[in-house]
């Protein structure tokens, strides 16, 4: 029934930022357009054009709002890391200062509060609403979201706190039939569940009477839901009946959630020879609702890994047409410096050879810088300097010396796997999303990868040295996963606590078995953790799978 409840209001959320998001694009966007025409209607592809958007639009606000719909889609299918992931990586393209985002902030956050209200980090979803508060702009969509933030306070046992803000928003906006009738449901169960000797039938049912004039289905199934709830103990029969009801009206809305939650309440409250047929069922749904979120999970991976393998390769197509070039420019500058030579051999040839040698250069350097590819200078100089000395040997030389030729080009490659092991400078900014780039890259199609809590925060006081070294840590945990741990799901959890920064490994492939000596990744990857004053924990001691913890000082 929670379920039921958090996704209706989702739906309001999201219509509300939508809307905002018509008014301030005016231009068209066949994607956006294709996406949300699919919304609620084919999901799969409505992610798919969605996630278009975010790689293709230049539209800051645009590329929020579909980070916001793909968010909806996972957390409709249980995927409640990936919805979050992708709500605070929305949050990075609206800016707290500008009104005509504050209605997508306020989606956004109020959307955290979700997502971690079902991760039962109730205190975090406490402080998503809370923002979702303070930038909303509608002042019914505040009650909404103030009542999802009683719910929170609910589910903490914290009943006099939620019932303030039942007390508080409950008579307001009462022309809002409907929404009076949710606030008053809230309201009278959890008096009753603070207060077991409190008479809320009276209230349940005037709620309920409400939603059966506005025939509305999902409030119908909430309130089944609690009166159920709330007849078991004083009088088991007429908690059947409404469980029979809520069973019958999930079953219309096709709501598998409020399907098993009514089937528990048939399961407890039936006579014996009933009991057997209810848990049936309950097991069936159960396993197909696991295997059909499993499923989607997969998908949505496999659409953003889709997505980034288009745009490595369209980087490396790149960087073979800039090599194309320079070999062609090359060969004509080979070709043509050997005529000048034979031709004129004289001290003019020289110097135009060295003219052009310097404008083929530039041109090379123009060209890789061109290309946005992340080589360094030094790979030019050593690289490409070498070659050319290389050709020079082969152009000036009759008799060529096959095995010493091979020697240099030889010579060349060591030095350009030596480049690779030059340590990179490190920006400061955007380190969390190069951090889920490099996990997201070893997502496959047997292999999904789900990543919690890489927000900008959690980086902020951390040193260039340390991310540095962090980097290459989690890069050596995936190539050992992707080489030896035959996994099929990998989560990685960063969770920053007090003065110090955890990062949860979690896989379910065959584990390492005692006694395995480590070899050289793990060795280093231990003297990494050292040379950052940190610790690593490894757990193998799992019926499946590996766990592992890092933990090293923010300073």
């Amino acid at each position: 029934m929670k379920k039921t409840l958090l996704l209706l209001i989702l739906s309001f959320v999201i219509f509300s930022c939508k809307k905002k998001q018509q008014i301030i694009i005016p231009i068209k966007d066949f994607d956006f357009d294709k996406a949300d025409s699919l919304f609620q209607k084919e999901n799969d592809s409505a992610y798919y054009y969605f996630n278009k958007v975010v790689t293709n639009s230049k539209d800051s606000l645009q590329i929020a709002q579909a980070y916001n719909y793909m968010s909806v889609i996972q957390f409709k299918e249980g995927d409640y890391f990936g919805s979050q992931e992708n709500l605070l990586t929305s949050l990075q393209f609206l800016d707290e200062k500008n009104p005509k985002d504050f209605d997508c902030l306020s989606a956004n956050y109020n959307e955290l509060g979700l997502t971690s209200f079902h991760l039962k980090n109730y205190d975090d979803a406490i402080r998503y609403y809370d923002a979702a508060i303070k930038f909303s702009t509608d002042s019914n969509l505040k009650l909404v979201i103030s009542n999802n933030e009683g719910l929170v306070y609910r589910s903490k046992k914290n009943y006099p706190k939620a019932l303030k803000i039942y007390q508080d928003i409950l008579y307001k906006n009462p022309k809002n039939k409907i929404e009076y009738a949710r606030k008053l449901t809230n309201y009278a169960y959890t008096k009753w569940l603070q207060n077991p000797a409190y008479n809320a039938e009276a209230e349940l049912l005037e709620a309920l009477h409400i939603r059966e004039k506005e025939n509305r289905d999902w409030g119908k199934n909430s309130s089944y839901s609690h009166l159920a709830d709330y007849y078991t103990a004083k009088q088991p029969d007429i908690a059947l009946d409404y469980a029979h009801k809520m069973y019958q009206i999930a079953s219309k809305l096709k709501s598998p959630n409020d399907r098993l939650e009514a089937l528990h309440k048939l399961i407890k409250l039936s006579p014996e020879s009933q009991t057997r047929k209810y848990f049936n069922i309950y097991e069936s749904i159960s396993d197909s609702l696991q295997s059909a979120r499993n499923v989607a999970k997969n998908q949505f991976a496999l659409i953003r890994y889709e997505s980034e393998k288009n745009k490595t390769d369209n980087l490396k197509l790149q960087k073979e047409n800039a090599e194309k070039r320079h070999q062609i420019v090359m060969r004509e500058f080979i070709l043509l410096g050997a005529v000048l030579v034979v031709i004129s051999g004289s001290f003019i040839a020289f110097l135009w050879y060295k003219k052009r040698k310097q404008k083929i250069e530039s041109a090379a350097q123009n060209a890789i810088q061109a290309s946005r590819l992340k080589t360094s200078k030094k790979v030019h100089d050593v690289v490409a300097n070498g070659l050319y000395r290389v050709m020079t040997e082969i152009e000036n030389r009759d008799d060529i010396d096959k095995e010493h030729i091979l020697d240099k080009i030889e010579d060349l490659y060591e030095k350009s796997r030596d480049i690779s092991y030059d340590k990179p400078a490190i920006t400061d900014q955007n380190f969390h999303q190069k951090i889920s780039a490099l996990l997201m890259s070893f997502a496959t199609e047997s292999t999904k990868v789900l990543i919690a809590g890489n927000t900008p925060e959690l980086w902020d006081k951390v040193n260039t040295t340390v991310r540095y070294e962090v980097e290459h840590i989690l890069q050596e945990l995936m190539v050992n996963m992707g080489k030896h741990s035959q996994a099929s799901s990998v989560v990685v959890k960063f969770e920053k606590k007090e003065d110090r920064i955890n990062i949860y490994y979690t896989d379910n492939g065959i584990g390492i078995s005692e006694g395995t000596s480590l070899k050289n990744g793990l060795t280093n990857t231990g003297n990494r953790i050292d040379a950052i004053r940190g610790e690593i924990t490894f757990d193998s001691k799992l019926e499946k799978g590996l766990k592992i913890q890092l933990s090293f000082p923010i300073y």
